[in-house]
């Protein structure tokens, strides 16, 4: 599926907490001037209002018919279904028994309507349209024999999300609750969840508890003592990274495990990924040991950077990778040498998060199919 080739066009929305935001997409592009209305977090019903009310003025703008309307909506939420939970940062959405925001799309414009988190969402939109394409294209163009098909993705900012593409589809889970990395063990401290040492409370806490007073300072503003730009506890500061980027190291261990496949990461602090991404690799290339004292790699393939130019470079390079054939003297290459790698986002978050939005209704539609996922979605 090539999205930068399709001519139909999707209604997209990017749900914050204070703002909604409505644009469209066609060929992978926006289309029209994105207009912004308040989320009235506070009000259900004007909550709703103004969400019909954008997709409505945008859909008014637009040179033909949408075929879909596809966003991402915090959860927790039945996505499949459209019906949100009870959100933390959207009060209005706090009613017992969920909110059912796809269904009611679908009834007012007759369009059939996907929602899924952030996370999934920019995940599968670099899985097409960002790292796995600039790492495969790379590979192809040393001639190298090799595929990656499978990422997992985690945004660094207010929280730690998480998402998983497998053989290039997204997996969203049976109960809509793939890719949930931020519940993940704190590695710092045991007692809490991983999203705790892993977003910007958590850096911000980790600086506090370090100069043993709170701060006013925030994650840009740490990360400029850290690099030496602003004058502050230079020590306290890169140790802060250091704690955050082991939770995130352990983090990603435990998921990659079981995932085998490129590492990407977004959301507002992988600005700080130079700072973060060797304590990340040096982390996850560390050990593990067994209970009769054997140890082990903590991972069974080795970390690549693909932002570090000799990193990337040796992660490139199979030209060692041959074994003669018994008998025969014919060489053929192995993938014994097992390589993974991380990066960060070459497209942007949020670009990355439209681009799956749009990704996600193509791939869900079809010519003669669209207005049987609208039956369906209620059998």
């Amino acid at each position: 599926m090539n999205i930068f080739h399709d001519d139909r066009i999707v209604l997209t929305l990017d749900a914050g907490g204070t703002n909604f935001v409505f644009s469209a997409m066609q060929r992978g592009q926006e289309i029209v001037p994105p207009i912004t209305r308040p989320s009235q977090a506070h009000d259900l019903d004007l909550c709703l209002k103004n969400i019909l009310e954008g997709f409505q003025a945008i859909k008014d703008q637009l040179p033909a018919d949408p075929v879909a309307i596809s966003f991402s909506f915090p959860g927790p939420a039945d996505y499949k279904n459209g019906v949100i939970g009870s959100l933390p940062n959207l009060p209005a959405f706090r009613h017992a028994g969920g909110v059912a925001l796809g269904p009611m799309l679908e009834d007012y414009f007759q369009l059939p309507t996907f929602i899924a988190n952030d996370g999934d969402l920019f995940t599968y939109g670099e899985s097409i349209a960002g790292i796995l394409p600039r790492v495969n294209d790379k590979l192809q163009a040393r001639g190298v024999a090799k595929t990656y098909s499978n990422l997992l993705g985690v945004t660094l900012g207010t929280g730690f999300g998480g998402g998983v593409v497998v053989n290039g589809q997204l997996c969203q889970g049976d109960n809509s609750s793939g890719g949930e990395i931020w519940l993940t063990r704190n590695f710092r401290d045991t007692r809490l969840i991983a999203e705790e040492g892993a977003c910007i409370r958590g850096l911000m806490r980790f600086y506090s508890d370090l100069t043993g007073a709170p701060t006013t300072l925030s994650p840009k503003d740490i990360y400029e003592v850290a690099q030496g730009q602003q004058e502050g506890n230079r020590a306290a500061a890169l140790q802060a990274f250091d704690n955050m980027a082991a939770v995130i190291a352990e983090s990603l261990c435990n998921a990659i495990t079981l995932i085998d496949g490129i590492i990407v990461i977004g959301g507002g602090l992988s600005g700080a990924y130079p700072l973060l991404a060797p304590r990340i690799v040096s982390y996850m290339s560390g050990t593990i040991a067994m209970a009769d004292g054997t140890v082990l790699p903590r991972l069974v393939s080795k970390v690549y950077d693909l932002e570090n130019p000799e990193s990337c470079e040796a992660f490139l390079d199979y030209s060692q990778n041959e074994v003669t054939v018994p008998f025969s003297g014919r060489k053929v290459r192995h993938n014994l040498d097992k390589r993974i790698a991380i990066g960060t986002t070459h497209v942007g978050t949020n670009t990355a998060i439209a681009l799956g939005a749009y990704a996600i209704a193509l791939k869900n539609l079809s010519t003669n199919s669209e207005q049987n996922i609208l039956l369906n979605r209620f059998i």
